[in-house]
């Protein structure tokens, strides 16, 4: 079977030797559908909304279980330090993960637009800037809102946002002014990125300043204006004096009331139905609209991109309401929601059973085509007797569940498993760089990707970058402000969400699988030998011996466990990953 013409760089060691057949997949995206089957066995719903299963025998953790380490990453990834003052200024954490909260998707084009020209304004008009204001529009949902705060800030640290009832308006903070008389407008932007992000245990350092009275200037600023946030002190180095701010560390945590743990504590369920996209592509468009992280999202698995698929996510932080609002506006990029509602929790990673697979085969013909002529009758009787020889042969021995294409990237010039591997040795500027290789091609993703390797013009690059492709532009705003060193590359991969960045590691992870799986066979065939581990479905087993084997928990669909030993054959073993 084969995929259209790509090169599918997958192992050809099979476990059966039936002729087959041969035909064409994919040819159009509605010819292949793929639904997500959750714990407990059940194709995921797109009519009425159902409760994500809580019980143990599914699998799911009780509410009052401790959260996995996957729900528990921090948003903020620690920037190494010198023991000594730089002479430049240093934020000690990245707030990389306020800068997915892309503005012109938030606002608007149009209010993001206007947005610039108003900053634009103010700069040309200087004496008159404090006195101007614009309003955003109203934003009924509070996380909205919050969200809207926290990226104006950060794009553009100079401006304050005030919120009347729902309405939303931003001007020149004063504060800012104050502090850009005192040092350089770059250390005061940053300044004000790094006192909005807020992390605990991060500090910020001044560039060296040796004049004694304007350090007590800048010390008397941050005092009156964030006291309470914020202590100060001075710090001697080789090459002179600098200022360093940091959070001040927090008392004993009040204990949270019941309202305030609801009012945290929002999740909202809703079966995904995507179309020709990546489903962390689907991800980022909607935590931009709905002005959350994409971190904020969690689901079982990934899914394919060119198909149509199903499949349960959660988002937190976003109401039913909300969500249920912007159902029309993600249907226009080809992203449907049905049964929305509220859950007591998030998604977990690998919550599932598998997937079902609706699969169009076009174009079908034997491996080896007779020379003899035949009628349309007899090639179909034979073709459908190959079929049916095959079906057989993968009931009753299995298959090689080998990763596909898909997985590495089809019709890629550089694959996601040679990313992955450059990750894992460290090498973050390969990664960077092939990252962004180009495809053959002049569409607009293409002749960024091209720009960027020709001129290591990070700036510029996201200028050209279409506004949907979140994770180029997320790597281009880092590499744009911590520039294209090893650690600047470092900061580009931080910034992009957790499960966005293991899918490459993953990917090479899955390379290996192949390989090793395809060596063993040629090497040692498809019986068990001793050492191996088998999964045994149902009771009655040849391997059924005590104190070789581990049962599964009540309710698991995953059968025992067996160890084979000396004393033990295994007839048929179905490879799978």
């Amino acid at each position: 079977m084969k995929q259209d013409t790509e090169v599918v760089n997958v192992p050809a060691r099979f476990l059966s030797n039936h002729e087959g057949f041969r035909g064409s997949i994919k040819n159009f995206i509605r010819d292949f559908v793929v639904t997500e089957i959750d714990i407990c066995g059940q194709q995921v719903r797109t009519t009425a909304p159902t409760q994500i299963p809580q019980e143990p025998d599914c699998g799911f953790p009780g509410k009052n279980s401790e959260p996995s380490a996957e729900w528990k990453q921090d948003s903020y990834f620690p920037v190494s330090q010198g023991s000594d003052v730089s002479s430049g200024s240093r934020i000690d954490a990245t707030t990389s993960n306020l800068e997915s909260l892309d503005l012109s998707v938030i606002l608007g084009l149009s209010v993001y637009e206007e947005l610039e020209q108003f900053v634009v304004t103010l700069k040309d008009e200087s004496q008159q800037a404090e006195k101007q204001e614009l309003s955003l529009g109203s934003f009924p949902d509070k996380y909205q809102r919050a969200n809207v705060h926290r990226a104006v800030r950060q794009q553009f640290p100079f401006l304050m946002t005030v919120t009347t009832q729902s309405e939303i308006s931003v001007r020149v903070d004063p504060g800012y002014t104050e502090l850009s008389h005192l040092v350089t407008e770059d250390e005061a932007q940053d300044f004000f990125r790094f006192v909005d992000a807020k992390v605990q245990g991060s500090s910020y350092t001044f560039r060296q300043d040796n004049n004694k009275d304007h350090r007590t200037a800048v010390h008397h600023f941050i005092s009156r204006r964030f006291g309470k946030l914020l202590e100060t002190k001075s710090l001697s180095g080789r090459r002179g004096t600098a200022i360093s701010a940091r959070l001040r560390e927090r008392g004993r945590p009040k204990k949270r009331t019941t309202g305030d743990q609801k009012e945290e504590d929002v999740y909202t369920a809703f079966t995904l139905c995507k179309e020709n996209l990546e489903t962390l592509e689907a991800i980022s468009y909607m935590a931009a609209a709905l002005g959350v992280l994409p971190s904020d999202f969690t689901y079982a698995g990934i899914k394919d991109k060119r198909a149509i698929t199903y499949q349960s996510m959660v988002v937190k932080k976003v109401s039913p309401q909300w969500l249920t609002e912007k159902t029309a506006e993600f249907e226009r990029r080809g992203i449907r929601l049905s049964c929305v509602h509220s859950v007591s929790e998030p998604l977990r990673l690998g919550r599932l059973q598998g997937n079902h697979f609706d699969l169009v085969v076009r174009d079908l013909q034997p491996h080896e085509s007779s020379n003899t002529p035949s009628s349309g009758a007899d090639t179909h009787t034979q073709l459908a007797g190959l079929v049916k020889e095959a079906v057989d042969n993968v009931r009753m021995r299995g298959f090689v569940n080998y990763y596909g294409p898909q997985r590495f990237g089809t019709g890629q010039s550089v694959q996601s498993d040679r990313v992955g591997l450059a990750l894992l040795k460290d090498d973050m500027v390969s990664a960077v760089r092939l990252f962004f290789t180009p495809e053959e091609g002049s569409d607009p993703q293409n002749q960024a990707k091209r720009h960027f390797l020709q001129t290591d013009n990070a700036k510029e690059s996201l200028a050209l970058m279409p506004m949907s492709k979140a994770r180029e532009r997320l790597m281009l705003r880092a590499l744009n402000r911590y520039g294209m060193g090893p650690d600047g590359c470092t900061q580009a991969w931080l910034s992009l969400p957790h499960s966005m960045r293991i899918f490459y590691p993953h990917a090479y992870c899955s390379r290996v699988w192949n390989e090793a799986v395809a060596h063993r066979l040629e090497a040692l065939g498809h019986g068990a030998r001793q050492g191996d581990l088998v999964w045994v479905q149902g009771a009655q087993s040849e391997l059924d011996d005590a104190a070789d084997s581990s049962s599964a928990q009540p309710g698991s669909f995953f059968g025992r466990t067996n160890k084979i030993t000396l004393r033990r054959k295994a007839p048929n073993v179905l490879l799978n990953s």
